[in-house]
């Protein structure tokens, strides 16, 4: 693990075709006691890290329930800054500690807007959001533990660049299919199997019909 960034937890739910949701956006692949395991393991890292595509279909809390713990810090990715003021996210940012991450391509008026909410912003990027740069500023901010909650375009941000440290899969017992349904990873891709990371299986764990997969990048 580098010194310069926090320990980064790549974090999904799939099925077993690879999709982390449907082609209307319907992520529901976890059961209630993966659910459990999942917020338990939210309450022991220091921030939780999104996407602005998983606050737009999931309006997501990214808060510790059904176990006790404190609630991390939340981080958006949000190149623009177009973040909507009614997300459950924006709405409890007073009560919760929250950053929104922009890039120099966010208007003016985005920014104002933004200034609006309890919020930390931070511009890391020129044109879109720089992972490695951005780590380096969490960093700075004492933030040793990153789980990254998705989804496919950001999971593929942090694997193209070797940013992550370990990858925690749900395999959940659905098939999807569809070729515009979100996979675990977007973006590009390798074109080579050889170009991506190596992992080792660190643990399994059976919860029912569902299966957790715990790698860690060699």
């Amino acid at each position: 693990m580098e010194k310069s960034k926090p320990y980064v937890i790549l974090s999904a739910a799939t099925s077993i075709d690879g999709k982390i949701a449907t082609v209307t956006g319907d992520s529901k692949l976890s059961s209630k006691l993966d659910g459990i395991r999942l917020h338990k393991l939210r309450s022991k890292v220091d921030a939780i890290l999104v996407g602005k595509n998983t606050v737009l279909l999931d309006d997501p809390m990214l808060t510790v329930r059904h176990t006790k713990g404190k609630n991390p810090i939340r981080i958006v990715l949000d190149s623009k800054g177009s973040i909507s003021k009614n997300s459950k996210i924006i709405q409890t940012s007073k009560k919760i500690p929250t950053i929104v991450v922009v890039s120099n391509k966010i208007t003016k008026s985005n920014l104002e807007r933004l200034k609006k909410f309890p919020v930390e912003i931070i511009i890391a990027g020129k044109n879109s959001v720089d992972i490695k740069l951005l780590l380096k500023k969490l960093s700075y901010k004492k933030i040793k533990s990153v789980l990254v909650e998705g989804g496919g375009t950001t999971n593929w941000e942090f694997i193209k660049n070797g940013l992550f440290d370990e990858l925690i899969i749900t395999l959940s017992p659905f098939l999807i299919g569809g070729k515009d349904a979100v996979s675990l990873v977007e973006g590009d891709g390798f074109k080579k199997i050889t170009n991506s990371p190596i992992l080792r299986l660190k643990s399994t764990m059976r919860l029912k019909n569902h299966l957790v997969l715990n790698y860690v990048k060699v």
